[in-house]
């Protein structure tokens, strides 16, 4: 019943920004059809699923791309499909027949999705790289510092999945979008670099007004204020404050009785240092648990840091349904949420080449001829 309910996309398997991006659009409800590659089919059981959370909710078929038979299941798969989204370097696609040329001849009104790290073109577009290597170039590794030392990856949340899958994701549903208003595809070239670069568009914005030094870890979102970052508590636990506002200020300064040595100061960034130490002794006097108990219900902007493991069994994310399970496994619900038409996991991950004898039947591929595929290993 989600919002994609209906479209059809094709999802050529790849590894983290693509994965991520076609969790997101079978959550939102799409029928998500992933060619798998044929060497990966190991085969397993439907009832013992892959722990691959990236792969949830969609279908799996096996196919040999290097095979013209196989190049051809391919393309008929997106002869069916409103969309399609891949994630090899540039080029890759063309070599295999299946670039977006030949797929849009095929079907005129596809949306093809293209999902690199450098872009399609560029000095760099044919080389290897990662997330760390994304953000570095866009500008967004070097500030995440604390205290401007050396800059901290922050995992792979950043380049391969904020700023590669979630912005291919939408790229693809303004494209289809669009696709209804013109009846013509088009495609989508999604690029990390690109997308790393517009989640920092608020540096650049405070960079150009002065509202941002360049000097790292001198800022308020960059662990230069004392009023927002994260403290150790007594018990070797952690806190977040992000008391950024006057009055949320005014009440963190309340509650933790530092009012009278850093009420005046909030913003004098030379002060800064020596109130973050008096800060960091102030949280250091209490567990994380009795600071829950001090804050939680104020405007203070306050959370206890968590550990993955401790997120689910938060009241706040239980109350919410924020993780559900699915064959035993505890994960994310899915996101955002959609007050009609509702958005769900529709399965566990698939083995690889799980639904290859289905899907060439939907196809209508007669069971003579899904043998000799099958036989001949274009599809496995």
């Amino acid at each position: 019943m989600g919002p994609l309910t209906g479209y059809r996309i094709i999802e050529f398997q790849g590894i983290g920004p693509g994965p991520f991006c076609g969790m997101m659009l079978s959550d939102m409800g799409a029928d998500v059809v992933r060619i798998d590659r044929a060497n990966r089919v190991r085969g397993g059981d439907p009832s013992a699923p892959p722990g691959d959370l990236l792969a949830r909710g969609r279908r799996s078929i096996g196919v040999d791309l290097k095979n013209p038979d196989g190049v051809e299941v391919a393309l008929k798969l997106i002869e069916g499909a409103d969309a399609a989204f891949e994630g090899f370097r540039p080029g890759v696609m063309e070599r295999l027949g299946l670039g977006p040329d030949v797929c849009l001849e095929r079907n005129p009104k596809l949306v093809f999705g293209r999902m690199t790290g450098w872009g399609q073109e560029g000095p760099y577009a044919q080389m290897a790289g990662h997330d760390i290597n994304y953000i570095a170039l866009a500008g967004v590794l070097a500030p995440i510092t604390r205290g401007g030392g050396t800059p901290v990856p922050p995992l792979n949340l950043v380049g391969d999945f904020g700023g590669g899958g979630m912005l291919l994701a939408l790229g693809m549903v303004a494209a289809l979008l669009e696709t209804q208003k013109s009846g013509k595809g088009q495609v989508v070239d999604a690029a990390m670099v690109d997308g790393s670069s517009v989640l920092a568009t608020s540096v650049h914005g405070g960079l150009a007004s002065g509202g941002w030094s360049p000097e790292h870890g001198t800022n308020v979102l960059d662990t230069g204020s004392h009023y927002y970052d994260a403290y150790e508590t007594s018990d070797g636990k952690y806190i977040s404050l992000g008391s950024i506002e006057p009055q949320f200020y005014a009440e963190f300064l309340e509650l933790t009785g530092l009012g009278d040595q850093l009420a005046s100061e909030q913003n004098n960034r030379d002060a800064w240092p020596e109130m973050k130490a008096q800060v960091d002794a102030c949280i250091k006097s209490k567990t994380r648990a009795e600071w829950e108990a001090i804050f939680e219900g104020s405007d203070v902007c306050f959370a206890p840091v968590l550990e993955p493991t401790e997120a689910p069994n938060h009241p706040h994310a239980k109350h919410r349904k924020a993780f559900v399970e699915v064959a035993g496994i505890v994960q994310p619900a899915p996101a955002p949420r959609f007050s009609r038409t509702k958005s769900a996991i529709q399965g566990p991950p698939a083995h690889a080449g799980q639904h290859s004898v289905d899907l060439l039947g939907e196809l209508g591929f007669s069971a003579e001829e899904s043998e000799s595929l099958t036989s001949s290993g274009a599809v496995q």
